[in-house]
């Protein structure tokens, strides 16, 4: 990378006595470097106050992506159709239980099943891909931002680390650059396999339900979330001074797996929840 031998050359040229100049990396050298040499890129990174750029940038042209590839993946007809009649099954299956439970009349039910598929009909014409794609935006910048408060949280008071909320944010932020290859791979299976795949896991892959402890498993069977994990664990430890990368790595997954448990736990006492 440019910028590394750009370093290298000006600290052995510094005349004798003098401080060695350390220069900062682009941007682009920061995302070609989580690819080829994370622990170098984010120690680089580190050496210098956040940029905004560093986190908004590549969050911001992934939640673009997933846009964009869930728009083209849905005028598929026969993925539309298959996610469509998927979907409805569950949410008709769940009307089904609150009307035997007495949660609603059968007539409420059929109401609120065909307003769910007048939703899909209405998400695929412009106007819905607009609002979807308004909704992954703002979602996603906030579920990201959360994420990102969490592991700050456990990298500054738990780890005791040397950093700040933007350091986090620069730690995390950069590894959407291996998101977006998650998300391209997931769109060519999805045509491939006529069906919506959302990542690369093994549930998706298999079609398992993930609202089973099967699916759960499986769908933790990710090889690029997990290099994506590796990476950040790499980046938070290089962004918060850290001497050892080992209780990093523990946080980082174990974050990941509780989190993913927590939600799973939600998701069979709140099935509604699992309709996204």
């Amino acid at each position: 990378m440019d910028n590394f031998e750009n370093s290298e050359v000006n600290q052995n040229t510094q005349m004798p006595g003098e401080t060695p100049s350390i220069e900062e990396l682009s941007h682009t050298d920061k995302a070609v470097g989580i690819f080829t040499e994370p622990a170098q890129t984010y120690s680089q990174t580190a050496k210098f106050p956040p940029k905004t750029i560093d986190w908004f940038l590549p969050v911001l042209l992934l939640l673009i992506l997933v846009a964009i590839s869930r728009v083209l993946v849905l005028q598929d007809p026969e993925i539309y159709l298959q996610m469509k009649n998927e979907q409805i099954a569950k949410v008709e299956k769940q009307f089904n239980e609150m009307v035997e439970k007495g949660q609603m009349t059968r007539e409420q039910a059929d109401q609120q099943l065909d307003r769910v598929r007048d939703q899909f009909e209405m998400g695929r014409g412009a106007v819905g891909m607009i609002i979807q794609t308004v909704s992954i935006l703002i979602l996603g910048f906030i579920f990201f931002f959360i994420v990102t408060g969490i592991f700050f949280l456990f990298s500054k008071f738990a780890l005791r680390g040397d950093g700040t909320y933007s350091s986090a944010l620069v730690g995390n932020g950069l590894t959407a650059y291996i998101s977006m290859v998650q998300i391209i791979i997931a769109a060519i299976l999805s045509f491939l396999f006529g069906r919506m795949i959302n990542d690369t896991s093994a549930a998706s892959l298999m079609h398992s339900d993930t609202a089973t402890v099967t699916g759960f498993v499986l769908a933790k069977i990710d090889p690029i979330s997990i290099w994506s994990y590796i990476i950040l664990s790499i980046g938070l430890a290089k962004m918060f001074k850290s001497q050892t990368m080992d209780k990093y790595f523990i946080m980082v997954f174990a974050v990941w797996i509780l989190g993913s448990l927590l939600w799973f736990g939600i998701g069979q006492l709140f099935p509604f929840l699992q309709f996204g």
